[in-house]
């Protein structure tokens, strides 16, 4: 049993912005987590609307915050008030997870880290030899693309329904060499790229809470996808979602998106505490008993 922890005028704080943000679940999981290693931490919600991110920045350094997690809509609105951005984060344009170093704000993106921690840890592949097709063309789908460079796959296809938005997705990768290593394509493609795919990922918010009776992709579409395929779907609300579902019928793996969210989270933790392990199972069991029988 976690002990109650006595908030002092020497606790220090962490936290995460966005907005809103009174949804997040970060706080359930990092606050087990500094119960679990008894240090005199707390990690609050803190919503910011974007016309205050500026002067909620300066005020976070005034008042000795250590470190914060960004969500929408900061990502990459907050990329010009940080004094250093680490390559990773540059390369996806957005970042998640800011710290305070020798008084300078330091930003990271644990999202890739997060992303590709359950398909390292439990599927021992050669991703160079795999094709992976992500489904949407949003911020999410950066971090997932960035996270397939990184694993080596062969060919990514990145697949969207709106032309404009699709190009606007390919152009805003800038001059990063991470441009030429994914494809993308319109909906209608979809047919000729399902059977290919080792790796089909849902990085759109079709099928979350509350709307669970829907999917991104038709049962037509899902009929295609090879049985040892592996489905992952960031949505953690439901569990599974329509999508796993789906693809679960297929005789596809199905992953959903607790297991980002945990690792990401770890991965933040362990750059704000400078250390290198942190209590990873009880920061997974905290949100699967927050969550209950979603």
């Amino acid at each position: 049993m976690i002990k109650e922890r006595l908030i002092t005028g020497k606790t220090k704080l962490l936290g995460v912005i966005g907005h809103p943000v009174e949804h997040s679940l970060s706080p359930v999981m990092h606050n087990v987590a500094l119960g679990e290693m008894g240090l005199d931490y707390v990690y609050l919600p803190l919503p910011i609307a974007p016309q205050n991110l500026e002067i909620a920045i300066a005020g976070f350094a005034a008042i000795g915050v250590v470190g914060f997690s960004v969500t929408i809509p900061h990502k990459q609105a907050i990329l010009p008030l940080l004094s250093e951005i680490t390559p990773v984060a540059q390369a996806i344009g957005a970042v998640n997870t800011v710290t305070r170093q020798d008084g300078k704000w330091v930003g990271t993106n644990t999202d890739v880290e997060g992303f590709i921690a359950p398909l390292q840890t439990t599927y021992h592949q050669d991703w160079r030899q795999k094709v992976a097709v992500i489904l949407g063309n949003g911020g999410a789908a950066r971090s997932v693309v960035a996270g397939c460079i990184q694993l080596g796959f062969a060919s990514i296809h990145v697949v969207g329904r709106n032309v404009q938005k699709l190009e606007e997705f390919r152009h805003s990768w800038g001059n990063s060499p991470l441009k030429e290593k994914f494809q993308v394509h319109q909906w209608e493609e979809l047919p000729q790229l399902i059977p290919q795919a080792d790796l089909l990922v849902n990085t759109t918010p079709v099928g979350m809470y509350p709307q669970v009776e829907a999917s991104p992709l038709s049962v037509e579409e899902m009929a295609d996808l090879p049985a040892d395929a592996i489905a992952y779907d960031l949505i953690y609300i439901p569990k599974p979602t329509l999508f796993l579902q789906q693809a679960e019928k297929q005789g596809a793996i199905a992953i959903d998106g607790l297991e980002m969210l945990v690792q990401q989270g770890a991965a933040a933790l362990k750059i704000w505490l400078q250390r290198p392990i942190v209590p990873v199972d009880a920061m997974r069991q905290a949100l699967q008993n927050h969550l209950g029988n979603w």
